[in-house]
């Protein structure tokens, strides 16, 4: 049985073991593979098992790879690959879920604590020297906000944004959820469902864990953005294609929105001329939120799991069965 995994680095860039995998068969990892589809066709070769993470995996890379049968998607999201296509041809595909939900609930208050404080800019001018020549005691460069008796607004409310809520209301704060499906089972005096356009107009911070589907593709965009408080805060640890870039600049710089914090955009790795690298009050990281060492081995676990379920004949994390 041939393995390949074509872009692995990112998962484990050395900190973690592929020990798990290579029980399994003659394995090979590829750190990085270019997207190019001769370049896929080539690295997976005569494999049957072929892991990805964002390396896509398309119709035109399927009917080329004749010896493969598996394909394990190093991720929760699968859009990377054809699954209709792969269901064709009875190649399996299966991907991780669940894995980071601590790791991005964690983060996006990580992010969210930034935004009220700006620790790391006040850490910086007390290096450079604002605090010895301070005439007081203490000073700050920008207003520090108290996050008890804030409300923040949900969207998307499955495991990560139900974890992003219960950190939330352990900081005294008030939830607005939205999601598709609800179970009224989760609400509190603290906690409860709305729809959006109440969401949008009561929400002090608003906080997007929803998949990009048709439905919520550019759902920060100029028209919802006015219907919120002005001085929102903003926080994107879900998907780039959410956010209308664009408007979320021209809010910021105007000041409506007062921050905004995003781990994603809508072309990774960011492209240079992404508006929000030079909006006021943005700050932006390199989609790290999943990445916590903990998380990946739970990842790498799962998909070890995965690969032995398949084999033994009981497939699990199946998204084309």
């Amino acid at each position: 049985m041939n393995i390949v995994v074509l872009d692995g680095f990112t998962l484990n860039p050395g900190d973690l073991s592929w020990e798990g995998l290579k029980q399994l068969g003659d394995f090979k990892v590829f750190d990085r593979t270019d997207f190019e589809h001769k370049a896929v066709v080539e690295a997976i070769g005569n494999a049957e098992i072929v892991f990805t993470n964002k390396v896509p995996i398309p119709k035109e890379v399927i009917t080329q790879a004749p010896n493969l049968k598996y394909i394990g998607v190093l991720a929760t999201g699968y859009n990377v690959v054809d699954v209709e296509v792969a269901r064709d041809l009875n190649i399996l595909v299966t991907n991780v879920p669940n894995y980071g939900t601590t790791a991005v609930a964690q983060f996006t208050m990580g992010l969210l604590l930034e935004m009220c404080h700006h620790i790391g800019d006040h850490n910086n001018a007390v290096k450079e020297g604002a605090w010895t020549k301070s005439l007081d005691f203490c000073f700050w460069n920008t207003p520090l906000i108290e996050l008890a008796g804030k409300t923040i607004g949900i969207i998307g409310f499955g495991r990560i944004g139900q974890a992003t809520a219960k950190m939330a209301q352990a900081f005294g704060m008030t939830v607005l959820a939205n999601n598709r499906s609800k179970d009224y089972s989760l609400e509190s005096d603290t906690c409860r469902y709305a729809e959006l356009d109440e969401l949008f107009e009561k929400s002090d911070i608003i906080s997007l864990h929803c998949p990009l589907i048709e439905s919520t593709a550019g759902i920060i965009n100029k028209q919802n953005i006015s219907k919120m408080k002005e001085g929102v805060l903003i926080i994107n640890t879900s998907r780039g294609g959410l956010i209308i870039e664009e408007d979320l600049k021209e809010a910021l710089d105007a000041g409506i929105v007062a921050g905004a914090a995003v781990d994603v955009v809508s072309s990774e790795p960011i492209k240079a001329d992404n508006p929000l690298l030079s909006a006021k009050n943005c700050i932006m990281t390199p989609h790290i939120a999943w990445a916590s060492k903990e998380a990946r081995m739970r990842l790498m676990a799962i998909v070890v799991d995965n690969l032995k379920a398949y084999l033994d004949g009981n497939p699990k994390n199946e998204v084309n069965p």
